[in-house]
C-alpha cells in the first residue's frame, strides 16, 4: 500500500487508543493517517465528512456496544471494513461480530504491532475483493433479467427469412426478436452488403 491508509479509530479509552498509535508505528513502511474519536456519533461525523478505509471499532462504547453497535457503523458505510477490538478474551463475541459484517476481531492486550497492520492490510482487500463480487453479482442478476434466451426451433423460411411465430404468422426476424426478449435491434450494414450496394450503384 503506497497510499496511506485512511484509519478511523473508535475508542474511548485514552490508554488502548494510546497503544494503536505506538503498535502502528511500529512498521515504519506502513503508511496510514489515524482519525480517533471517542464516541459512535463522533465517528459517524468523520464517516460523513470522508471515507475511511478501516474502522477500528471498540465493542463497547458510551453511546453503543456489541453488535448493534457494529450495525449502527455499518449503516453509516456499509464499505467500510470494520475491525472489532474487544477487551473480552472471548471467542464467541469475535466470531459473532464476523458474522454480523466484521472483517476481522482484535483481543486487547493481545495483540502487536505486526498483527495489528497485518489485519488492517488483510480487511482492506477482503473488503474490496467483496464489493467487487457484490458488484459483479448485481451485474450478472440485472443480465439475467434483461435477457431471455430464445429457445427451441425456429421455423424461418429460407427464402425472405421471416420467422413464424406462436400463432402461425410470418414476422421479419427482427420483429420476433423484440417481441421475445428484451433486446433491441440497431440497423446497420454489413461489409459484404456494403460491398454489393456499392457494386451495383457504381454499375449504373
Amino acid at each position: 500500500m503506497s497510499t496511506p491508509v485512511r484509519i478511523l479509530l473508535v475508542e474511548d479509552n485514552p490508554g488502548d487508543a494510546r497503544l494503536v498509535r505506538e503498535l502502528l508505528k511500529e512498521d515504519s513502511a506502513f503508511p496510514y493517517e489515524l482519525i480517533h474519536v471517542e464516541t459512535f456519533a463522533k465517528a459517524a461525523d468523520a464517516l460523513g465528512q470522508g471515507p475511511a478505509d478501516v474502522v477500528l471499532l471498540d465493542f463497547s462504547l458510551p453511546d453503543g456496544q456489541g453488535v448493534r453497535l457494529l450495525q449502527k457503523v455499518a449503516d453509516v458505510d456499509p464499505n467500510v471494513p470494520i475491525i472489532i477490538f474487544t477487551g473480552l478474551d472471548d471467542e464467541k463475541v469475535g466470531l459473532e461480530a464476523v458474522r454480523e459484517g466484521a472483517q476481522d476481531y482484535l483481543v486487547k492486550g493481545q495483540i502487536d504491532g505486526r498483527l495489528l497492520i497485518r489485519t488492517i492490510r488483510y480487511a482492506v482487500e477482503r473488503k474490496r475483493m467483496q464489493i467487487e463480487r457484490e458488484k459483479l453479482f448485481a451485474e450478472l442478476q440485472d443480465l439475467f433479467r434483461q435477457v431471455k434466451t430464445l429457445r427451441g426451433l425456429l421455423p424461418m423460411c429460407a427464402w425472405c427469412k421471416k420467422i413464424r411465430d406462436d400463432e402461425g404468422e410470418w414476422v421479419a426476424l427482427e420483429t420476433y426478436i423484440v417481441e421475445h426478449s428484451n433486446a433491441d435491434v440497431s440497423h446497420g450494414i454489413c461489409p459484404e452488403c456494403a460491398a454489393k450496394v456499392h457494386s451495383r450503384v457504381v454499375a449504373k
